[in-house]
């Protein structure tokens, strides 16, 4: 296969270099820009990265306050992709001849917000126990060279397929998580209570990675430089997580005497109140023994997680998602 394609190719490269000798060389080649905007669909949706030690699923459960018994009211897997989203990008290219060019395309892509975990769990007394929400979405750059080829048709209608290369140079995985939780307080009466509520927000560094892009397109000549394009675009940019630092965190804490609805005492944690390994994760293919990972929680600070290190990077396992999709690109392509 890999060989047909490199003889097609060769032998286009042939006959379209002989045409262009017999045109003429301003019309048929020089540089050109284009600048385009797109919106992707997911194609290839899979399970989502666990958010902490929350897996992505959306879980509703109730809870006895008699016995503790916990019941599983309803449960599903989150899955879903961070391909769908909207591109802009500007591209410079060389067109050799009415067949044949290269273009380097830099782009930007924002991908739409997904559900990422989601859990409640209600008292059968009709009160609110806890509830964790998460919402995720991709910041992106990335640079794609490749090569479009045409069959070079002099009208103003003419066809072309581009491929080559995605390249990421800068991204970000943004994750934002909503918290409550109602927790009884030591050595207090049952009426007293603890109203805890978390806003948190974190991102995901990438490592590098490489994807493929292929598109399938036309042009519309509007004059003798100014063109506009229509084109379905399909990529594929599998991407594994490199480390993570929470950027943004909000706790707050309320004593609440649950009779009367007085609070008796507040407290709270900040950014800054975070451990070094809260606050920073360094991902691996494989946890062992020498990983930093949780050891245990203090009863009197349920949302406080220790470490075999505090003030070091945790570790966690690495995570998998994919910002490819297939999409749709609208532009102008201008020629020097």
């Amino acid at each position: 296969m890999k060989k047909t394609l490199l003889i097609c190719c060769l032998a286009l490269a042939a006959v379209s270099y002989a045409h262009s000798q017999e045109k003429n060389p301003q019309t048929d080649h020089g540089f050109y820009v284009k600048l385009t905007g797109g919106y992707f669909f997911s194609v290839s949706p899979g399970q989502f990265p666990n958010v902490g030690s929350y897996p992505p699923q959306e879980v509703f459960k109730t809870i006895d306050p008699s016995t503790g018994a916990t019941t599983i009211v309803s449960q599903k897997v989150l899955t879903g992709s961070y391909g769908a989203g909207i591109r802009g990008g500007l591209s410079g290219g060389f067109q050799f001849n009415r067949f044949i060019a290269v273009e380097l395309t830099a782009n930007y892509y924002h991908s739409n917000k997904n559900l990422m975990t989601h859990e409640e769990d209600m008292l059968t007394t009709g009160q609110l126990a806890g509830k964790v929400i998460s919402h995720g979405y991709v910041n992106a750059v990335d640079l794609a060279p490749g090569l479009v080829i045409s069959p070079g048709l002099q009208g103003r209608f003419n066809p072309y397929v581009r491929f080559g290369v995605v390249v990421p140079v800068w991204g970000r995985l943004k994750i934002e998580t909503d918290a409550y939780k109602l927790s009884s307080v030591p050595n207090q009466p049952a009426i007293i209570a603890a109203q805890t509520t978390i806003a948190r927000k974190e991102e995901i560094k990438p490592n590098q990675t490489i994807g493929f892009q292929g598109a399938l397109g036309v042009t519309y000549k509007l004059g003798t430089r100014l063109a506009v394009f229509l084109e379905t675009e399909y990529r594929n940019v599998p991407v594994k997580s490199k480390s993570k630092e929470i950027t943004a965190y909000n706790e707050k804490t309320n004593v609440v005497n649950t009779s009367n609805g007085q609070t008796v005492a507040t407290s709270g944690r900040t950014l800054n109140d975070l451990s070094v390994a809260e606050r920073y994760t360094d991902y691996q293919t494989t946890l062992t023994q020498q990983s930093n990972t949780p050891v245990a929680t203090d009863p009197t600070k349920p949302t406080q997680t220790q470490y075999k290190n505090n003030n070091a990077h945790s570790n966690d396992l690495k995570s998998y998602i994919n910002i490819g999709g297939l999409g749709l690109n609208l532009g102008l392509r201008f020629r020097l």
